[in-house]
């Protein structure tokens, strides 16, 4: 485990693998940290299939600084996943990430399309009634605790409990912020999660798909994913000049399912995603 400052955010980050193996970077969904069960487990699947990988707590995720910089918080933890990448001399990777982690990815790539290799993604957000939940989820609830309660309200709130826990200073970044000026930030980045006819992925443009010509392979999402659309995952593929879009090994339910899992000891909405080990090697070794 390591720190590594990104324009004056403390990244947390981890390498797992040889320092000579071809570098995967694994981004997690939501604002889970990067030991969430499932992910620490795929990356070991990823490593012994021979390739080096980097974990790492986005801004306001895990043991990293919390940060509310940027236009969005998408596009700051795009901009973040590329700076981290500059600093530690990072020239070539590939990307590898579902849910939120699947939009930093392709935001990432659409930055930098000439370092990254290839990409792999799944549960990619869309649609309606997704993005309208992420703008209620991550920036509403939290800015109507900044009315009510003030900046303490905030952070006292189950919402940054883990992130202060992993990282004390966060309590002090969080009390810093003006009540004006953090709910102005939040309707902005609510903003940012508006549903568009025009792209399937908020914050990305039908000119950044186009420049992203590595190989990527999405993964179709289920049916009865109302979180993660069929349709988004479909458009997604389509926009991307060289996407393949690939079945995924479980079953439609998978991400309903997911959402019912106990909050316990090493159980965690992605200890699936191992599933994806053998896919994920296949596709990286051109397979």
């Amino acid at each position: 485990m390591a720190k590594q400052d990104v324009g004056g955010i403390e990244i947390d980050y981890e390498f797992f693998g040889s320092a000579d193996a071809p570098l995967v970077i694994l981004t997690p969904g939501g604002r889970y940290p990067r030991d969430t069960p499932g992910l620490p487990q795929l990356a070991a699947e990823l490593v012994k299939g021979g390739y080096r990988v980097l974990s790492w707590d986005r801004p306001t995720c895990g043991a990293s600084d919390i940060s509310f910089a940027g236009s969005s918080e998408s596009a700051l933890h795009a901009d973040t996943l590329v700076g981290l990448t500059s600093a530690l001399g990072l020239e070539r990777f590939a990307l590898v990430g579902g849910s939120a982690g699947s939009r930093i990815s392709l935001m990432a790539a659409a930055r930098v399309p000439a370092r990254v290799t290839r990409m792999f993604i799944w549960w990619i957000s869309g649609g309606a009634i997704s993005l309208a939940q992420l703008a209620s989820y991550y920036c509403g609830d939290t800015a109507m605790l900044a009315v009510r309660s003030g900046m303490e309200g905030v952070a006292n709130s189950p919402a940054f409990a883990d992130q202060i826990a992993r990282n004390p200073g966060n309590r002090a970044r969080l009390l810093q912020w003006d009540v004006d000026d953090f709910i102005t930030r939040m309707q902005q980045w609510a903003e940012a999660y508006a549903y568009s006819k025009t792209s399937p992925v908020p914050g990305i443009s039908a000119d950044q798909f186009a420049r992203m010509t590595m190989p990527v392979i999405v993964l179709r999402s289920g049916r009865s994913d109302i979180s993660h659309t069929r349709e988004a995952s479909e458009q997604t593929a389509a926009l991307l000049p060289n996407a393949q879009l690939v079945e995924p090994p479980w079953p439609d339910q998978e991400w309903n399912n997911c959402q019912r899992i106990p909050n316990e000891p090493g159980r965690g909405r992605f200890e699936r995603w191992p599933l994806l080990a053998p896919m994920i090697l296949a596709f990286l070794d051109g397979r």
